[in-house]
């Protein structure tokens, strides 16, 4: 099935999934108050398609951008006053339906609206905790010192003066980080100048990194950098070697070892290939271990896809997996675990909308509905259940602290609404509301609009456009 349509329905289940979490949360809170639901829509704007049952119509609507719980006496999460036969049947003596949203104490609605975000923790932190007890394949070298395995010339890295063999003990604010951290920071970094420490021969180097990224790419880590990280202790071995390649022709077998490249002792298939860029086709020599045997091989490396649906140099063989680690933890042990990854993202995200606010990130670096379907269509297609789970949960926390964001139509947005009503001791006017949501709902669109937009231009059929 093409990338595309699996991307899409992959997107599809996930997004509505962590919809239907949320809008669950308020659901079932306003429920236990007693507040009556009117609507139940995965999706805003114009309804598609649903059914009713009780008060409450359970819908499907146009926009695939989020999804809203309406409830009786309160504005719709589209933005548009929803009027329904219960509302219309509330009592004639001029008091308030109990059923009514605004029949409820404040704290009762600040809880329902808090309800929806905190659905999303907790789903967020009983998938990290699920994953952690049942699988979790680590890559051992991710969790390690990030020790460097070899620079790309030309790079950020090479520029900053970083050598292979340096280990990083500072990068940015992380002391003594791995290489999950390096990557993590790379990112939340991206477009500025950061300090660095290295360790080399014993001593301890003062560098001066800039990390540049003028493209946007949503694949920015330490390798953009120039950064390739030494994976293991043994240089490459080989798994399997390609017919038809230039390793084939020039008698390269599987289990061979590649002691050296011209010289480099490679541990990371990643830091040869950037080498064979480096030498622009011209041939190699590699010293090759074949059991108790020492041979030399030249083999000219040949243009052709890298499985990325890019061209590179390459020799044609498929190296042996560095070691990794399967964990399978008891349930305190997952559940901290689970806290610790729930609460280290979060910061992240924190982080990067602090900046978006304060102009030190571009909002060209975010990702929307098209950039998310592409990212959970890479992670369905990778083995195992760690990577569609790990971004489950990412998704998950973005969409909670997302709604949490003091905006009128989010859930942060009721939330301080209802805690301006508290400080004036009185309700809002009704209608002075319901324009603050159609306003917003309006910019709501429209940012989602100009995401959309931005993430079609990060297309790879548009980023071979750019010159």
């Amino acid at each position: 099935m093409p990338f595309a349509i699996n991307a899409t329905l992959a997107f599809v289940v996930v997004l509505g999934i962590m919809v239907l979490v949320h809008e669950f949360g308020h659901f079932i809170t306003a429920k236990f108050f007693g507040v009556r639901v009117e609507v139940f829509s995965i999706g805003m704007g114009k309804r598609l398609f649903g059914f009713k049952r009780g008060d409450t119509d359970y819908r499907v609507s146009l926009l695939p951008i989020g999804g809203y719980v309406k409830m009786s006496g309160e504005t719709a999460g589209d933005g548009v006053p929803v009027s329904s036969d219960a509302s219309a049947a509330a009592p004639a003596n001029g008091e308030k339906d109990p059923g009514d949203f605004t029949a409820h104490p404040r704290w009762q609605r600040i809880l329902i609206g808090l309800s929806g975000p905190f659905s999303n923790f907790i789903l967020a932190f009983a998938l990290m905790t699920g994953l952690y007890m049942m699988h979790n394949e680590v890559p051992s070298f991710y969790s390690k010192a990030a020790v460097v395995d070899y620079v790309a010339p030309n790079s950020a890295a090479a520029r900053a003066g970083i050598q292979p063999g340096d280990k990083i003990v500072r990068f940015d604010a992380e002391q003594n980080p791995s290489w999950e951290q390096v990557d993590i920071r790379t990112a939340l970094d991206a477009n500025s100048t950061i300090p660095v420490e290295v360790e080399r021969d014993g001593k301890l180097i003062q560098i001066t990194l800039a990390i540049q990224n003028p493209a946007n790419s949503e694949e920015f880590d330490s390798k953009s950098l120039g950064l390739l990280p030494a994976v293991q202790n043994q240089p490459l071995q080989v798994q399997a070697v390609e017919p038809g390649m230039p390793a084939a022709k020039a008698g390269l077998k599987a289990n061979d070892i590649i002691a050296s490249v011209d010289g480099h002792r490679f541990t990371y298939v990643g830091s040869m290939l950037a080498y064979l860029q480096q030498s622009a086709g011209r041939p190699v020599n590699l010293t090759i271990q074949r059991g108790a045997e020492t041979l030399q091989l030249t083999i000219q490396p040949m243009l052709a896809d890298d499985g990325t649906g890019h061209d590179g140099y390459r020799l044609g063989f498929l190296p042996k997996p560095p070691p990794y680690t399967v964990e399978q933890l008891a349930l305190p042990e997952a559940a901290r675990r689970s806290a610790i990854f729930n609460l280290h993202n979060s910061g992240y995200i924190i982080e990067v909308l602090h900046k978006l606010f304060t102009r030190r990130a571009a909002v060209q670096n975010l990702s929307g509905p098209i950039g998310i379907a592409r990212e959970t269509g890479e992670a369905i297609s990778m083995p195992g259940w760690q990577p569609i789970i790990g971004l489950m949960a990412l998704i998950s926390l973005n969409l909670g602290i997302f709604n949490l964001l003091p905006i009128p139509i989010l859930d942060g947005g009721m939330i301080l609404l209802l805690v301006v009503e508290g400080i004036m001791r009185r309700d809002l006017n009704q209608e002075f509301k319901e324009r603050i949501y159609q306003v917003a709902f309006v910019v709501l669109v429209l940012f989602a609009a100009f995401v959309m937009f931005n993430d079609v231009t990060k297309l790879p059929i548009f980023s071979k456009l750019k010159p």
